[in-house]
């Protein structure tokens, strides 16, 4: 069985005053003749389709084309929605859709949609569960305990019946432990969102998205795919790409990722204005690509963005790196060092390195232990 894992498109999404929607028309066009050259048996789209719940018309008209051409190659296509999208908008007309092999999950209501589709190596069962949170599962297993998205994945996965002796794939939406983020994504605050890898045991291969850099997380089996496109100066050195997935016998899994090639890509410059706007840069053949520009001039550059952005069409944003700039960044990390209580840095620190909050136990006892501290000095 060979298929291709996609995740996170966002559709309709801006980056600051800049539509991206010419730059998804395009790799949606490269996307599909991959998809022709290589002759998948199914896409698998996992979650985040749009960029918010109510997603601009043209953007549903994109995704319309787009799964459209996919139908005319008679290739199946499995789709789950993230956080960014709207589960009952997406899965609007989703039984209808089945006719074209068109298979979006529905609205959790303590089942996940499997769909399974057949090879000469036997059945391959794909389970399509969307983007969940603890109130999505209380609310379909109120007296289930559930106090995290750890609590309420495993709850889900719980209910499914597997038949270990087939292939088993899941598409999910979730943030994994470990997983490498960047700016781009909307995480909950202090690893909350956390889901354990070791939930995943059972499935011969873990279709993710919600995490815009490819990688694996755990296990090589366990993957996301990332972004077909950069959507913040957070991804500038991200290798964005297709998952190009193989399951052959019960226990055989390659991946390769098979490089996508942007209208414009996203770069960052830093000079003095002199150099930027008169320099190499600015008669590049790439001068269009989507720009944040550092200017280390040390006085601030009359109109400086104007008159860059009549050079670098797509100036997305700009700054300066001089000794004024780092001396304010000193000072306001000072100042926010100063304010900020011994117990407090400690708990801030305790998070960052466990995901999760110190308990009233380990406050007090850490309470103590700084007072302890302070009045040995």
């Amino acid at each position: 069985m060979k298929f291709i894992h996609m995740s996170d498109l966002h559709l309709g999404k801006h980056i600051n005053q800049f539509s991206m929607l010419e730059d998804q028309k395009y790799i949606f066009n490269e996307i599909v003749e991959i998809i022709k050259k290589e002759k998948p048996n199914a896409l698998l789209l996992s979650g985040d389709i749009y960029d918010k719940p109510i997603p601009p018309v043209e953007a549903v008209n994109l995704l319309d084309d787009f799964l459209s051409k996919i139908a005319l190659e008679k290739i199946p296509v499995l789709i789950i929605s993230g956080n960014h999208d709207s589960p009952d908008r997406l899965s609007f007309g989703s039984s209808l859709m089945k006719s074209s092999q068109i298979y979006i999950s529905q609205v959790y209501d303590g089942n996940i949609q499997c769909v399974t589709l057949e090879d000469e190596n036997g059945s391959v069962n794909f389970y399509l569960l969307p983007y969940i949170k603890p109130s999505t599962v209380r609310q379909v297993f109120p007296e289930e305990k559930i106090n995290s998205f750890n609590d309420a994945v495993k709850l889900a996965l719980s209910k499914l019946s597997l038949n270990k002796d087939e292939r088993n794939v899941l598409l999910a939406h979730q943030f994994v432990t470990g997983a490498q983020t960047c700016e781009s994504e909307e995480l909950f605050v202090g690893g909350s969102e956390n889901v354990d890898a070791s939930l995943f045991d059972d499935f011969d291969y873990v279709a993710l998205g919600h995490i815009h850099g490819p990688q694996k997380v755990g296990r090589e089996s366990i993957r996301y795919c990332g972004t077909p496109l950069k959507y913040s100066f957070s991804e500038v050195n991200h290798k964005k790409g297709l998952c190009l997935v193989e399951l052959t016998k019960k226990g055989d899994f390659n991946c390769t990722l098979i490089p996508l090639n942007p209208l414009h890509e996203m770069r960052k410059l830093k000079g003095t204005f002199q150099e930027i706007m008169f320099g190499p840069e600015s008669k590049a053949s790439n001068k269009d690509d989507y720009l944040h520009i550092t200017l280390t001039d040390e006085m601030d550059v009359p109109e400086g963005y104007g008159r860059l952005s009549s050079v670098y069409k797509n100036l997305i944003s700009m700054d300066y790196d001089n000794s004024r700039t780092r001396a304010n960044q000193d000072m306001t990390l000072l100042d926010n060092i100063k304010t900020v209580k011994p117990l407090e840095l400690f708990e801030e620190f305790f998070e960052k390195q466990n995901n999760k909050k110190m308990t009233e136990d380990q406050k007090n006892f850490m309470e103590k232990l700084i007072e302890e501290i302070w009045e040995a000095k």
